[in-house]
């Protein structure tokens, strides 16, 4: 017998999902937007008017939404769930977060769990890999893993797979409007094409080795290295731009003398 999965948000991510999840499971769902939603977009799940409708006895029930939204979601299907039943949050919330809507979950006697997406959906839809953590991971990961997901279970403890997408985003999200402020300053110069050609050899070339290098070096020159970006910040200012990237990045290696850097122990 397919298991029923439930949706509450079924926006780009949700829909995406929800859409090929159901070949292999009875898929529900409910959004409030979803009238908005275009005519003549495909729809071969079960869509129905309220949460209530829509979680009653699914065997997990799927939170994605936005964070703000993430505990009202949770509120419209408690004391609606079918017994025994898991609620994962796919919200992109923190782990504070998370650890309030598990209590509000356990209070009303449903497991949760706290899950997050590690790579855009609208590329990999339902392959899109899946942390998840909390009491109800390892449940939602057997059922999810069975239907064709890609899900890792990472422990009963509610937050560790928020806090690891959140590091991720630290990185991806910095590392971005880096590059932003770095190509506005570029065409300001005329080397636009340049810069974007030199940021993809760079970051083409990194790997395990070369992070070690960047980290090892800021620990070493951390003083030359925030003359070096205030420079860098004048620079862009001069070119109409603002340098809040650069600022930041020169007031962290500021930091560095007195509190280093927690590097990893090296593998023999």
């Amino acid at each position: 017998m397919r298991p029923h999965v439930a949706f509450l948000g079924l926006g780009e991510a949700g829909y995406a999902i929800a859409s090929q999840l159901c070949e292999n499971a009875h898929v529900t769902g409910f959004d409030p937007a979803w009238p908005t939603v275009p005519p003549g977009r495909p729809v071969r799940f079960t869509v129905t008017g309220g949460a209530a409708e829509a979680v009653a006895g699914a065997q997990l029930v799927i939170g994605l939404t936005a964070a703000a939204d993430a505990p009202a979601a949770l509120r419209s299907a408690l004391g609606h769930t079918a017994p025994g039943a898991v609620y994962l949050d796919l919200a992109t919330g923190s782990p504070e977060l998370k650890r309030e809507m598990a209590a509000a979950a356990t209070a009303h006697r449903v497991t949760f769990a706290d899950g997050v997406l590690m790579a855009p959906v609208l590329r990999l839809g339902m392959r899109t890999p899946i942390l998840v953590s909390g009491p109800g991971a390892a449940r939602a990961a057997g059922l999810l893993a069975g239907c064709g997901m890609d899900v890792t279970c990472l422990g009963g403890t509610v937050g560790e797979a928020a806090a690891r997408k959140l590091l991720r985003s630290v990185v991806v999200k910095g590392l971005t409007a880096l590059m932003v402020e770095s190509l506005r300053t570029a065409r300001a110069h005329g080397l636009e094409q340049w810069c974007y050609d030199h940021l993809v050899e760079t970051l083409t070339e990194l790997d395990g080795d070369v992070i070690r290098r960047l980290l090892d070096g800021t620990v070493r020159h951390s003083v030359r290295r925030v003359a070096e970006m205030e420079a860098a910040a004048e620079m862009v200012e001069a070119s109409g731009e603002t340098a809040a990237m650069t600022l930041a990045t020169a007031q962290v290696l500021k930091s560095v003398p007195g509190r280093g850097v927690p590097l990893p122990e090296e593998t023999p």
